[in-house]
């Protein structure tokens, strides 16, 4: 007991920062370093409730919300976009066991059957235009880190994020002009959009106490599922019933509300407890106290980032890996899901963005259990903070691939098992929230940040590869078609958890 306290006197060094006089060594053992990671100043706790750090976390909600309904709109719209000529329809039929009888699309309840757009783009053209959002995105992930951890995050965040509502609003038009001016639109919505993952881990690390830490950090992230729940169902809405012939009502609106959320976000949010001008003292005390030695002060911030650390350290490799390959498994399902339910369960464009939406809302519950659920066993010491994450990411990846494979047995003749499964398997997905998704401020809080925007990048390599590579796969949208992209998803995202289980870490 006394060489564990000495080294809490001496703390520890490394690729977490921590001020100290000795390097954290491979002879300290697991509960050292879990009662070093944990354990906070004995300085009165302020109350969550009503506090300055929770309006970070619920306006970092809200702009998450912001964020997938800009990014996510395009994949219901485009579904009443672009004309259908019925040649799917006839090679899907023609390869399907399925009684053609009953596998037909249901007609609109406003008497147009098909539910016609006024662009003819094949397969090909449609994988390009779902996956420019993330020729933008890929490019502002490690710079918004950089910018945030460097200058705040206030002002690279709400600009990024005002650009991205603007390029929306602009779609309509763009889009006539021509389908390239839809897809530079959209590579605009993706640069603004890249900032805002990077930018709030590291404001969050000025802002989030460690035993509050993942609960304040899943909240926030959790409003992109709200995100998705909002957004489908109401694009879809918006498809039959709305101006300009429907799918332009979509981009007008949401464009509209992330400029009122800009609004919001330059007024109530701050980048530091000790910049905000209404934080009480208790709060900024306690936040300031507990964070000790886990941010760098402004007279740091010009020392350079290890990046030859972060480069060789196993730890950062596991949690890019991991968060790369559950990307794939995110933007599968997030690009395809319209595209599935219309191809093989048959739905019209209500039922489609109602059903596209559903398991979202149990992504947007599990988020909340996951968080809470991980900081109390690490609170109370039940497990260490490296077997949470570990335990947690394999859970989702294991559960969410499962379901996944189920989902491709299903057609439009149990069409409300498919959601289940789809259900099942988003929302089990959620539980890496208290995996990889957080682990970057548990073994870097200095350079949250740049961390997060690194693993950001690389993943988002799949986000522009996946519409591509269901498209190619899916070229004439049969089940055994669909049933191939689930498998090959699945796979991925398993491997990706045991990278993370066999060399991810906690501290």
């Amino acid at each position: 007991m006394t060489r564990t306290r000495e080294k809490e006197r001496n703390g520890v060094n490394g690729i977490n920062g921590v001020n100290g006089k000795v390097p954290y060594t491979e002879e300290s053992t697991a509960a050292d370093a879990l009662y070093f990671r944990i354990s906070e100043p004995s300085v009165k706790t302020a109350p969550l409730c009503c506090s300055s750090r929770l309006m970070l976390s619920f306006m970092a909600f809200l702009g998450c919300v912001n964020l997938y309904a800009l990014r996510v709109n395009l994949s219901v719209a485009i579904v009443c976009m672009v004309a259908d000529t019925g040649d799917a329809h006839a090679n899907n039929t023609a390869a399907s066991d399925v009684d053609t009888d009953v596998c037909v699309s249901q007609p609109s309840s406003n008497g147009d059957d098909t539910m016609n757009g006024e662009f003819y783009w094949d397969k090909q053209t449609q994988g390009i235009i779902l996956g420019a959002f993330f020729w933008g995105y890929l490019w502002t992930q490690i710079a918004g880190g950089w910018l945030a951890d460097h200058y705040g995050g206030k002002y690279v965040l709400g600009f990024s994020m005002l650009a991205s509502a603007i390029a929306t609003l602009l779609m309509p038009l763009g889009t006539r002009l021509h389908w390239m001016v839809l897809v530079g639109l959209r590579v605009v919505v993706g640069l603004g959009s890249g900032v805002v993952f990077p930018t709030l881990a590291s404001m969050f690390s000025h802002w989030a106490p460690p035993l509050e830490r993942t609960k304040l950090i899943a909240f926030a992230y959790a409003g992109a599922q709200v995100g998705n729940v909002i957004t489908m169902p109401l694009s879809g809405l918006l498809c039959k019933y709305g101006f300009d012939h429907g799918w332009g009502s979509i981009f007008y609106l949401f464009g509209t509300l992330g400029v009122i959320w800009f609004i919001g976000w330059m007024w109530l949010v701050y980048d530091t407890p000790s910049l905000h001008p209404r934080i009480s003292e208790l709060e900024r005390n306690y936040i300031e106290s507990s964070l000790k030695g886990q941010i760098r002060k402004t007279t740091d911030k010009s020392k350079k980032i290890p990046w030859l650390t972060f480069l060789t350290s196993l730890p950062v490799w596991a949690i890019i890996v991991a968060h790369t390959c559950a990307d794939w498994g995110t933007y599968t399902l997030l690009t395809n899901i319209p595209t599935f339910m219309k191809e093989i369960l048959k739905l019209d464009i209500t039922k489609n963005g109602l059903f596209s939406a559903i398991p979202y809302v149990g992504y947007w519950l599990c988020t909340n259990i996951a968080g809470f659920s991980a900081d109390y066993i690490r609170k109370h010491n039940l497990l260490s903070t490296t077997a949470v994450r570990k335990s947690y990411q394999f859970f989702a990846m294991f559960v969410s691939s499962a379901f996944l494979i189920a989902t491709g047995y299903m057609d439009c003749t149990n069409s409300l098992w498919a959601v289940v499964f789809l259900t099942l398997a988003v929302s089990g997905a959620a539980f890496q929230y208290g995996g990889e998704m957080v682990n970057n401020v548990d073994i870097a809080p200095k350079y949250a940040g740049v961390l997060f925007g690194i693993a950001n990048t690389v993943s988002t390599l799949t986000g522009i590869a996946v519409p591509v590579v269901v498209g190619a796969i899916t070229w004439d949208g049969t089940q055994a078609q669909w049933q191939s992209v689930f498998y090959v998803t699945a796979a991925i995202c398993v491997c990706g958890a045991i990278v993370f289980g066999i060399f991810g870490s906690g501290i």
